[in-house]
């Protein structure tokens, strides 16, 4: 793969094409044009650039040595979905341009290649990404306006959550909403509500953890006077609560058996009746589920329906532990000092050099909620202007490596809050993600091996190298 670019505040042009020949007139007809350009010869090589240049158009040939331009553009998609792609095809195989079109392709080139016609749909494409950031600057500044909770962070991962939350949002599909606790989930469900058609109707969450089964099925779907005892009145429940709104169901994981085939229910029929009555009851509801928990995992072991996953999962979406965020640590630590001297009528604070470092090293296995509580804990303690390492008291949670009086703890970084359940779920995720790092890293990256010796198929660990963000 080479790089080929002018002078250019503009992301540059991903232009996929093994002929020589023909790449080098295209790149110069690009270039003519003030366009930066970056090359590559195949599918892998296309795959690596679209890792590093972040390019605002893909063109590419369809056929390629190594693989084809379908897997450059379902690679330009998975790594930024709004991305245009404008596919090559001999004059012959017009069928395959159109399959690409249907696939997600802005457009087809012809071959042989006019490039006064691949000028102008360039140019159409960087019109059309042009209205497609203006649009969503608009909706969050209209969002801003309505109330919309404030995701603080500009880390490439926290951008296409948003992307995708705002292409979420514009439909009715049941979007989940996957991470670990502490990464704001229920944040992100209340953008989601107030980014849709329906962020005039009411926000309505539960949590299936925390109430006790014996309660949640009236919680959800209320009850009839005199259905058990104690029922005095009739009582409605969630779903009848979030009529034009949206439904926030958090933790969905740890939802009992017995109630998945009724939840299910009122998914696909948008009924229910409530407990003790006989009429079926119709809501116009937009559901919004959230987990910390592996639910493939979970299908596979039968402790939750597959058909209530693949319900809930219409619209997948998996915020990233802050772990994976290090730069924003600081910028949303900054966020929560600001808020908490406002709350506290305290005089403005900041971070000393040894208190952001502190920040910064540390893993944060609570995640934003930690952080959160650390800096309120800190800004409480803070006598002066500074907020110094010992206000964070997070020394005592990430011991120096190394010497000899400073035994690392490996349950010390361990978030303890929640039920039991709660706490053996993330040590269990943790011990698998050190495991097969581990693994990885005996064979070299090799894949292959690496499930062989976990014992594990390759698609299993493939899933899981996705769910721990490793080897990818």
């Amino acid at each position: 793969m080479t790089a080929r670019t002018r002078p250019s505040v503009d992301p540059p042009i991903l232009l996929v094409e093994d002929k020589d020949s023909l790449r080098v007139m295209l790149r110069h007809a690009l270039e003519a044009q003030g366009h930066a350009v970056v090359e590559a010869r195949d599918q892998a090589e296309a795959e690596a650039a679209l890792r590093i240049s972040l390019p605002a158009v893909v063109l590419s040939d369809l056929r390629l040595p190594v693989g084809d331009g379908f897997g450059v553009l379902r690679a330009a998609k998975d790594a930024d979905p709004d991305v245009p792609v404008i596919v090559m095809t001999a004059f012959g195989s017009i069928q395959d341009a159109v399959a690409a079109m249907k696939e997600g392709a802005l457009d087809f080139l012809a071959k042989p290649v006019d490039p006064d016609h691949l000028l102008l749909l360039v140019q159409r494409a960087l019109g059309q990404r042009r209205l497609a950031a203006e649009n969503i600057l608009l909706k969050e500044e209209l969002a801003q306006r309505r109330g919309a909770p404030q995701i603080i962070g500009d880390d490439a991962k926290l951008k296409q959550v948003s992307v995708a939350l705002h292409r979420a949002a514009a439909t009715d599909a049941t979007v989940l909403l996957e991470g670990e606790s502490g990464t704001g989930k229920e944040l992100f469900a209340r953008a989601l509500h107030v980014l849709s058609p329906r962020a005039d109707g009411p926000f309505v969450a539960i949590n299936c953890a925390a109430i006790p089964e014996t309660l949640l099925e009236t919680e959800l779907f209320g009850h009839e006077k005199g259905a058990f005892t104690g029922a005095a009145a009739r009582k409605p429940g969630k779903f009848e609560l979030a009529h034009h709104g949206t439904l926030f169901l958090d933790e969905i994981g740890d939802l009992p058996l017995s109630l998945q085939a009724k939840i299910l229910r009122a998914l696909e029929e948008k009924r229910f009746e409530r407990v003790g009555g006989t009429v079926s009851l119709h809501v116009d509801v937009r559901v919004v589920a959230a987990t910390n928990r592996h639910l493939k995992a979970a299908v596979a072991a039968r402790q939750f329906r597959e058909d209530l996953y693949f319900r809930l999962s219409v619209f997948p979406i998996t915020i990233p532990p802050l772990r994976e965020r290090p730069d924003d640590i600081t910028t949303l630590a900054r966020h929560f000092i600001d808020r908490f001297c406002r709350d506290l009528n305290k005089k403005s604070l900041v971070l000393s050099p040894a208190a952001e470092q502190e920040l910064r090293v540390y893993a944060w296995p609570g995640n934003v909620r930690e952080l959160q509580n650390c800096i309120e804990r800190a800004a409480i303690l803070c006598e002066g202007d500074t907020i110094l390492p010992r206000h964070l008291n997070l020394s005592f949670l990430a011991p120096a490596a190394g010497g000899a009086d400073h035994q690392a703890d490996p349950w010390a970084t361990l978030d303890w809050s929640g039920s039991l359940n709660d706490v053996s779920r993330r040590a269990l995720a943790e011990v698998e993600r050190r495991k097969i790092e581990a693994v990885l890293k005996e064979a070299a990256g090799n894949k292959g091996r690496t499930a062989e010796i976990l014992q594990v198929s390759y698609k299993a660990l493939t899933a899981k190298l996705r769910e721990y963000g490793l080897g990818e």
